[in-house]
């Protein structure tokens, strides 16, 4: 009856270490709360970190891969884009103002530059933090890749014209040599001030309007003038810079050699200083014809005599205006003429011209220059602005030349008109024949040879 008591073997499921195993039913509910007798749970905060490390795991594998595949599109791209283009030779290519990327990508595909015009615009995107694409003329290199071409056009490497105005053209003269210009665009609403351009040669871009170059040549008149005035000689008889551009305008029309041009305002200066008439040839011309510049016939006696507000063998001193846009070389002349006594100056037979302090040396200057002219054939027909035979010159031999007038035959004051010479205007030596030559370039500038 009080025998020990047995144990009773129970089946009892273990959830947590997932056995099945029976095992010993506890003798008390005192034993059954026992921590010893229980396994404890695994740690949960073991499984977390598990998780996180193999997340971590996970994504750096990820980004691994992300990064070779970026390495190995970017290289590709890159061959891509600098491998050479179809173009077989060299092609201008017009890119319009206001044209999109996409736009400029189909021109490029058009023209051959470009084989890929997606590949292009996303390239070009890629370097918007390099500059926009720029419109304009543009010259693509033979085998041009993606990169160049889009090179060329952030960077605006546009193909440059240029147009030369030589010294010595009046306003008009100048906007009929614009109108000729080709590339240029658009009008000029008014004629130029006479004398407020500065001649040179301008490059500009495709596009470029003619307004645009009068605006710049107005522009580097004013500039030059500027520079010019501030270092002038304190001696001058000129009183303001328009004065000054008004006898360079004259200086210029009266001689296209530039070592003559200091000695021949000095003579103008001079003249001007003892208030003597300057007496110059192209000043009557411009009183007659004004903008238009030449006459395209000899000035006439009665021309030399006529009263006009120009006409330097009549009024006194400076005429109102200049006659012509002078170049910077004859404004330095007058700004800074040559310290001379010369009052006269003829042609000397080789495209320049002999000096004179009085009026006998002149005269005999004048004997030489009318037998060089003996010995010349007839002129041509061609020849203008050079006093033609009239009345008073009827009496010539045949064959013989008629006389040339000038500043070089001006005469002492009260004395009679005389005969001397025109400036190098209608002949083959006038510069403003010749519209090829570049001004920046003096071996492009026609030699003067003996004739």
């Amino acid at each position: 009856m009080f025998g020990r008591k047995k144990k009773i073997l129970l089946p009892l499921d273990d959830s947590e270490n997932g056995s099945s195993q029976p095992r010993l039913a506890p003798r008390s509910p005192s034993e059954a709360i026992k921590p010893s007798m229980a396994p404890p749970p695994p740690p949960r905060l073991r499984r977390r970190r598990r998780g996180m490390l193999s997340l971590l795991s996970g994504l750096l594998t990820l980004l691994v891969a992300v990064a070779i595949a970026g390495i190995f599109g970017f290289s590709m791209l890159q061959q891509a884009v600098t491998s050479n283009g179809p173009l077989q030779s060299d092609k201008v290519v017009v890119i319009p103002r206001n044209t999109g990327t996409g736009e400029i990508a189909q021109i490029l595909k058009q023209e051959g530059v470009i084989e890929q015009p997606l590949l292009f615009q996303a390239y070009a995107y890629m370097n918007r933090q390099r500059g926009q694409l720029k419109a304009g003329e543009f010259q693509f290199k033979a085998g041009t890749s993606i990169e160049d071409a889009i090179d060329t056009l952030i960077q605006g490497r546009a193909i440059l014209h240029t147009v030369t105005v030589p010294e010595g053209l009046t306003s008009e003269q100048i906007l009929a040599r614009l109108y000729e210009h080709e590339i240029l665009t658009g009008d000029v609403t008014e004629t130029p001030r006479e004398g407020s351009l500065l001649p040179d040669t301008y490059k500009f871009e495709r596009g470029t309007t003619r307004q645009q170059i009068i605006s710049t040549m107005q522009a580097a008149q004013r500039q030059a003038i500027e520079q010019i005035w501030q270092r002038r000689s304190p001696e001058l008889p000129i009183k303001s810079p328009q004065e000054l551009v008004i006898l360079a305008s004259i200086v210029e029309k009266e001689t296209g050699r530039a070592d003559e041009r200091t000695r021949v305002a000095g003579v103008f200066i001079n003249r001007l200083m003892k208030r003597m008439k300057l007496q110059s040839d192209p000043t009557i011309v411009y009183g007659l014809v004004g903008g238009k510049g030449t006459l395209g016939r000899g000035i006439l006696r009665s021309e030399i005599e006529a009263a006009t507000p120009y006409n330097t063998y009549v009024v006194e001193g400076l005429p109102p205006g200049p006659i012509a846009n002078p170049g910077r070389a004859a404004l330095e002349a007058v700004a800074n003429p040559s310290r001379t006594k010369d009052l006269y100056f003829v042609a000397d037979g080789s495209g320049g011209h002999a000096f004179a302090e009085t009026y006998e040396q002149h005269q005999r200057n004048v004997t030489r220059w009318r037998q060089i002219e003996k010995s010349r054939p007839t002129p041509e027909a061609t020849e203008v602005d050079r006093v033609a035979p009239d009345g008073e010159q009827t009496s010539l031999p045949p064959g013989t030349a008629p006389a040339l007038r000038g500043t070089a035959n001006a005469l002492p004051a009260g004395g009679r008109l005389g005969r001397g010479f025109d400036a190098s205007e209608g002949t083959d030596r006038d510069p403003l024949k010749n519209k090829n030559f570049d001004l920046n370039n003096p071996k492009n500038v026609p030699a003067l040879r003996q004739p």
